[in-house]
């Protein structure tokens, strides 16, 4: 061969090698890790964007951000709670890296019987030791954590401030989902506060959107003057839509999140969603940067926000007395 043959050769050899080297590189990176988001609520219920962004954030202070070195599967129950065994199983199918379970204890309990491998970081409104999540919130155990929130064990405390408000109501209702985990505790313990308080209590259901309309007829075949909504995330996905139910059969009411005054509800009392959920952002992202979840205490939010919305209330013709203005986090008027 001539010594120009020789460096033709020699010149298609180290451009094919080039050529290779990238593809090479490529194989040996590490597939992007991929988050499994569970939760029990409405992609496009009046909460969900806020706790979505709220949870990116939190990613993002740990280093990831989706899309660029992070991928999410949403999986939403659309408040049917029978629905996430099934959204749950899949995820552990497609063999996520975290499982993220928002939107109530029922998330976060799917998850934990469809794996005890993955990492499982949840967001609970009720105690988690009791509802066997963990072992304790400083040492949690297994393959789960979270965020634990005050907003169940506050049912009482909504119910003491709408007598608080309107202490003529001697009948008062109380909204729950029959297929909710914690409607049974929300009804034994409002009945309990209501026989303390001398009121009479109504518990009515609502499993689906279309029952809102009975309720609230309902509501006025009682003469209900109060109404307290439990903690569920059927109704976080139609918070809106209560509160446009409440202004116009004008009653009373009282919720546990914040979108439903903003929405124009009368007031709302009970934890906040967005910092809970960038909290579980964070810890997601501690875990897939190789922190397992024994290792990450349970955090306790007791921090309780009282919102009123003045606009409303002279809207219905209530006044609310100072004890109560003075007390608020926020008054929207």
């Amino acid at each position: 061969m001539t010594a120009k043959l020789k460096r033709r050769a020699f010149i298609t050899l180290l451009g094919g090698a080039a050529a290779a080297w990238p593809l090479a590189a490529r194989a040996q990176q590490p597939a992007m890790p991929v988050i499994g988001f569970l939760n029990s609520r409405a992609p496009n219920g009046s909460d969900s964007a806020s706790i979505v962004a709220a949870f990116h954030q939190g990613l993002s202070e740990t280093g990831y951000v989706e899309g660029r070195n992070v991928a999410i599967e949403y999986r939403w129950a659309d408040g049917q709670y029978d629905r996430l065994p099934l959204l749950a199983a899949d995820l552990v199918r497609r063999s996520v890296s975290v499982i993220a379970a928002g939107g109530g204890v029922s998330s976060a309990l799917a998850a934990k019987t469809a794996t005890s491998t993955i990492p499982i970081v949840f967001v609970a409104g009720v105690d988690p030791v009791a509802a066997g999540l963990v072992a304790s919130l400083s040492r949690p155990g297994a393959n789960l954590t979270g965020v634990s929130t005050l907003n169940v064990e506050v049912g009482q405390k909504r119910l003491e401030l709408l007598h608080e408000l309107v202490p003529t109501a001697t009948v008062v209702a109380l909204l729950v989902n029959p297929s909710s985990p914690n409607a049974e505790i929300l009804s034994r313990d409002l009945k309990v506060a209501a026989r303390t308080l001398g009121l009479q209590l109504h518990v009515l259901h609502a499993s689906a959107e279309q029952d809102f309309d009975t309720v609230f007829a309902t509501l006025i075949d009682l003469r209900a003057g109060a109404l307290v909504i439990g903690t569920d995330a059927l109704f976080n996905n139609r918070s809106e839509r209560l509160a446009a139910l409440t202004f116009r059969h004008a009653v009373p009411a009282i919720y546990q999140f914040r979108e439903f005054a903003a929405a124009g509800g009368l007031m709302s009392y009970g934890g906040s969603s967005p910092v809970s959920y960038r909290q579980v952002g964070v810890y997601t992202g501690r875990i897939l940067k190789g922190a397992t979840p024994a290792d990450l205490p349970v955090q306790q939010y007791t921090k309780i926000e009282l919102i009123i919305n003045l606009k409303t209330a002279k809207a219905l013709g209530i006044t609310f007395p100072l004890s109560l203005l003075g007390r608020a986090d926020e008054v929207i008027e």
